[in-house]
C-alpha cells in the first residue's frame, strides 16, 4: 500500500505546478488559496494582462536598473506577485479565514527553491486585507513554513523600522 500525501504537501505541490507558468527571469512563484478544501483561485508571477513579459523581453527590467539589489526596488520589477494574483482573481468573502500555499524558486531553475521564501512586505498587507488566516510557505520538497498572519498584524514591521526583509 502506497503513503498517501498530506493535504499540506498536495496545495504545495499544486502551487509548485503553477509556478512554472510564471514569466519573471529573477523568481518564479506559485500561490493557491484554500479554503475549506477547495481551491479559491490560483496566481502566479508575471507582468499585468497585456504587458510584454520579461521572458518574452529577454531581460529583467528590475535586474537591469538595479544589478546588486535582491530585495525592494518593487517599481522596477514588471512582474505582480503571485500572492497578489492569486488575491486579484478571488471575493474576500471566499478568502476570509483562509490559507495561501506559496512556492518559489530561483530564476528559470525550477528544481532549486527559494531559499528563505515568504511573501514580501507589500504582500502581506494585501495578505492582511484579503483575510486569509495562514500562509505555508514551501522550504523543500517535503518541508515546509506557516506563517499566521494575525502575527504580521500584532508585530507591525513598519512600526519597527523594517521596510525590507
Amino acid at each position: 500500500m502506497s503513503k498517501r500525501i498530506d493535504k499540506i504537501n498536495y496545495y504545495l505541490d499544486i502551487a509548485e505546478t503553477v509556478a512554472t507558468r510564471s514569466t519573471c527571469l529573477r523568481k518564479k512563484y506559485g500561490s493557491v488559496i484554500v479554503k475549506n478544501d477547495e481551491i479559491i483561485s490560483t496566481g502566479y508571477s508575471g507582468a499585468p494582462r497585456g504587458r510584454i513579459n520579461c521572458s518574452d523581453l529577454g531581460y529583467c527590467n528590475k535586474k537591469k536598473m538595479f544589478p546588486d539589489k535582491r530585495h525592494g526596488s518593487y517599481d522596477a520589477c514588471r512582474s505582480v506577485h503571485s500572492e497578489q494574483n492569486a488575491i486579484i482573481s478571488a471575493s474576500r468573502e471566499k478568502m476570509i479565514g483562509s490559507t495561501l500555499y506559496l512556492v518559489g524558486f530561483k530564476g528559470d531553475e525550477v528544481h532549486e527553491y527559494e531559499e528563505g521564501a515568504a511573501p514580501c512586505l507589500m504582500c502581506r498587507k494585501i495578505i492582511i486585507n484579503a483575510g486569509i488566516e495562514k500562509v505555508i510557505v514551501r522550504v523543500n520538497k517535503n518541508e515546509y513554513i506557516t506563517f499566521l498572519v494575525q502575527d504580521w498584524i500584532e508585530n507591525d514591521e513598519y512600526l519597527n523600522g523594517q521596510l525590507e526583509y
